[in-house]
C-alpha cells in the first residue's frame, strides 16, 4: 500500500511539475498523515532535477479554507474526499484532476505497550486520563476518532477527556510529550515505531477515509 501510494503521489507531483515546467519550484499543500510521504517524494525530486518542492501541511480543513482564500498551491493532497469535491464545484481546481490517491487506516495508539490492547477495549474502560484526537470539524482522522467513539457508545464518557490537536501530527506530539496517554493518529505514523502499541480500528467503526489529490 505505502509503495502504490508513493507511486500515486509521485505522479501527481509530476503533472504538477509538467503544468509549472518553466518554475523552480511547485507547493503542495498535503494533510499531515501524508506528510512523511511526500517528504520522500520531494526528496527525489530535489535529487533528479531542478524543480523543488515546497510543502505545507495540516489539517485539511484547515488547508482547504487557505486554497479558498488564496493560497498559491498547485497540488493539494487532502485526507478525505469532501474537501477536493468542494473545490471542483467551487471552480477552483484543474478539471478532471480530482481522485482518490490512498484510503487511510486509523489508529488507537500509546507509547505505553500495556494501555493497548488488540481489540481496543481500553476505551471501553476508559482507564486512563486524557485521549487525544485531531479535530473531527476540520481534520478526516479527527472525525474518523469521533465517529469510532460514537460507534462504541463511548462519546459521552470520554468528551471530557478529550485533548484535541488541530491534525493528527499534533495528536502524535501530544502522546509523545504525555500529555495524553493514547491518540487516535494515522496508522502510517506508527505501524514502524519501536515503542509503544497500536489497535488497528475496524473500517466498520468509521466513514472511509479516501484521500483525494487535485
Amino acid at each position: 500500500m505505502v509503495k502504490f501510494s508513493l507511486l500515486l503521489c509521485g505522479a501527481v507531483v509530476c503533472a504538477a511539475l509538467g503544468r509549472v515546467s518553466q518554475a523552480d519550484e511547485v507547493h503542495v499543500a498535503v494533510a499531515a498523515n501524508f506528510l512523511g510521504t511526500l517528504q520522500q517524494i520531494a526528496e527525489g525530486f530535489r535529487k533528479q532535477g531542478p524543480h523543488r518542492v515546497l510543502i505545507s501541511s495540516g489539517s485539511t480543513g484547515k488547508l482547504y479554507a487557505q486554497i479558498v482564500h488564496g493560497a498559491p498551491y498547485e497540488i493539494f493532497l487532502a485526507a478525505d474526499a469532501e474537501r477536493p469535491q468542494r473545490l471542483e464545484r467551487e471552480g477552483r481546481s484543474v478539471k478532471g484532476s480530482r481522485y482518490t490517491y490512498a484510503r487511510g487506516r486509523l489508529a488507537l495508539w500509546s507509547r505505553d505497550a500495556r494501555r493497548v490492547d488488540a481489540a481496543g477495549d481500553v476505551l471501553r474502560t476508559a482507564a486512563v486520563a486524557h485521549l487525544a484526537m485531531a479535530n473531527p470539524r476540520t481534520a478526516p482522522y479527527g472525525l474518523a476518532a469521533k465517529q469510532t467513539l460514537q460507534h462504541l457508545g463511548v462519546w459521552q464518557v470520554w468528551q471530557p477527556r478529550i485533548v484535541q490537536g488541530e491534525d493528527i501530527g499534533q495528536v502524535l506530539q501530544f502522546v509523545d510529550s504525555g500529555a495524553a496517554e493514547l491518540g487516535f493518529v494515522a496508522y502510517a505514523q506508527v505501524k514502524q515505531r519501536d515503542v509503544g502499541a497500536y489497535w488497528l480500528v475496524p473500517q466498520t467503526h468509521h466513514a472511509p477515509l479516501d484521500q483525494q489529490a487535485l
